[in-house]
């Protein structure tokens, strides 16, 4: 059968299994709407946990990354892992004990305002809505190249079909369903990695076969380091990245990592504290089996997209790149009229421009894999990419409904009405994230890396010193979101749409880029919230109190809609 065929067969086997998923588990309450009643096991939640986590940008767009950035690419690995361990050991056990299950409730209450809150929604909000744009423009590709239909139709496809379980099942759905997407997302991020794993190494670890030697002769890495030094580009296993810039955009994607408002959540999901310390390490080692294989499907990804392109035969050019200009995201051009192919870094002379999105759902047609497993990849980047849509499209509605609607301006408002009040939102929200998927203002991982230098400077020290600090109050938290959150915004806005000509080193303060000032705007908002914390008043009595209780590690009640 061909990979369009194929294509139809798993992706709709696995969109039968999501929807009726979600009509089983439909929410009935705001309890199973928001928390999924609070009843979710360890093992199921850490399988959810992880596929809200691994977005479009972890399954398709950071092998990518790694592929033509090597060494650079690493910033992505080291900053979203070890963001997941300070968020599952520093954060959220305490929220959980808090028993809020959103950052804007906690933030409300911890700092007893609801300026505050408003504040927190208005970021809950942004960084959502910037982080889900990426999602939607991975589900546009993936139905772009395998259902062969226009990247806004595929956005429009993955709108419906999320919209369907979101809306319905709220979180007691989404759960389930990133149980049954993690499932799908990981066999087929690992399946083609250890058949071409096999094939170029003879191992079928990826891991292994990364640093082991290729068939034809020569390791795998010193082959990429000579071919890409050949062709004008630095060394596949050298960085091109000034260090200050490759910590600060590693620490801005871990910290916004745990400033993320859509796998908080998730802790609220268990019955117990230790119940969501049990998902957080079971959701570690469901997210390493991914991480630790990208760098290998990264490595392989280009050496033989290498060797089936770079000087050969515009005329005779591999069946791969035919079928993926057919999505625009190929391009080639023959510069010199030699009739072949030219891949070099001066782009005066480079003839063959590739989006770096698809290099994990071409990798297995440029190793001339079997279709099944062309179209299993296809069906692993949507579950990847509807998995994490779904939580920021819960994390929006909870924002609008909960926080906004229940807490600040129709307190007397009843369940039943905040239910639909949430789902109204989500609905909503699904509309404006497809037009961002549609226009997005980058690739994939570049959005999603500005959502979390955005949740850096905005989340991440409000929620800290809110947990760790009794002097903290609710004008220095205030103060410090909204500078921490303008002062990045800016920055991004000003290099990446307003004059991206002066998007160079040479122009960056301190030489951070873009990706990475979201550390300099955690560092604003820390200071700020400290100077301003120590020249008002301090918290009520009753709030210190507070902040010392959830310290101590004693249990605490089930996870409720307050």
């Amino acid at each position: 059968m061909g990979i369009l065929t194929w294509t139809y067969i798993i992706v709709g086997i696995t969109f039968a299994i999501y929807i009726g998923i979600a009509i089983w588990s439909r929410a009935g309450s705001t309890k199973e709407f928001y928390v999924a009643g609070g009843g979710v096991s360890p093992m199921a939640n850490g399988m959810a946990t992880a596929a809200d986590w691994m977005s479009a940008a972890s399954f398709i767009s950071m092998a990518g990354l790694i592929s033509f950035m090597g060494y650079d690419g690493s910033v992505y690995l080291m900053g979203w892992t070890g963001g997941y361990v300070l968020l599952a050991l520093l954060l959220a056990p305490y929220l959980r004990k808090f028993g809020k299950f959103t950052v804007p409730d906690f933030v409300g209450d911890r700092y007893y305002s609801k300026t505050a809150r408003l504040v927190a929604v208005i970021c809950a909000i942004f960084i959502s809505f910037t982080y889900v744009a990426g999602q939607m423009r991975g589900v546009g590709i993936v139905f772009s190249r395998f259902l062969e239909v226009e990247i806004e139709t595929g956005v429009i496809i993955g709108m419906i079909i999320v919209l369907f379980y979101a809306v319905l099942g709220g979180m007691k759905g989404i759960t389930y369903t990133q149980v049954a997407q993690f499932c799908v997302l990981i066999f087929a991020y690992m399946v083609p990695a250890i058949f071409i794993s096999l094939m170029l190494t003879g191992s079928a670890i990826p891991q292994i076969g990364l640093g082991s030697e290729l068939k034809e002769g020569g390791y795998l890495l010193d082959k990429l380091d000579g071919m890409l030094t050949e062709l004008g580009f630095a060394a596949y296993t050298d960085g091109s990245k000034a260090t200050i810039d490759v910590f600060f955009i590693t620490a801005a994607l871990m910290v916004g990592t745990a400033g993320l408002p859509h796998v908080i959540v998730r802790f609220f999901t268990v019955p117990k504290v230790r119940d969501a310390r049990k998902s957080a390490g079971y959701a570690l080692v469901f997210i390493a089996i991914l991480y630790t294989t990208a760098p290998a499907v990264g490595a392989f990804g280009m050496y033989n997209m290498l060797n089936t392109t770079v000087n050969q035969p515009i005329s005779s050019m591999p069946q791969w790149v035919t079928n993926w200009q057919k999505t625009g995201l190929i391009g080639l051009e023959d510069k010199n009229g030699d009739g072949r192919i030219q891949y070099v870094k001066n782009p005066e002379a480079n003839e063959l421009k590739i989006d770096k999105d698809i290099m994990v759902l071409a990798n297995p047609e440029i190793a001339q894999l079997p279709n099944w497993v062309i179209a299993l990849v296809a069906a692993g980047g949507l579950a990847a990419a509807l998995s994490t849509a779904a939580g920021l499209l819960l994390v929006i509605s909870t924002s609008i409904a909960h926080d906004l609607l229940k807490k600040s301006f129709m307190p007397e408002i009843s369940e039943k009405k905040e239910l639909i009040a949430a789902r109204v939102a989500a609905t909503l929200a699904v509309v404006v994230a497809g037009y961002f998927g549609i226009y997005p203002p980058g690739f994939v991982a570049e959005v999603v890396a500005f959502a979390f230098g955005l949740a850096a400077a905005s989340f991440f020290p409000v929620i800290i010193m809110g947990i760790f600090s009794k002097r903290m109050n609710k004008e220095g938290a205030i103060a410090g979101m909204v500078t921490g959150l303008l002062f990045t915004i800016a920055y991004i806005l000003y290099f990446k749409f307003i004059n991206p000509a002066a998007n160079i080193p040479e122009n960056w303060i301190f030489r951070i880029s873009p990706e990475g000032i979201g550390t300099l705007g955690m560092v604003l908002n820390f200071v700020v919230s400290f100077t301003v914390s120590r020249f008002s008043p301090p918290p009520p009595v009753a709030i210190q109190e507070l902040v010392e209780d959830i310290r101590v590690p004693r249990g605490a009640g089930e996870a409720v809609a307050h």
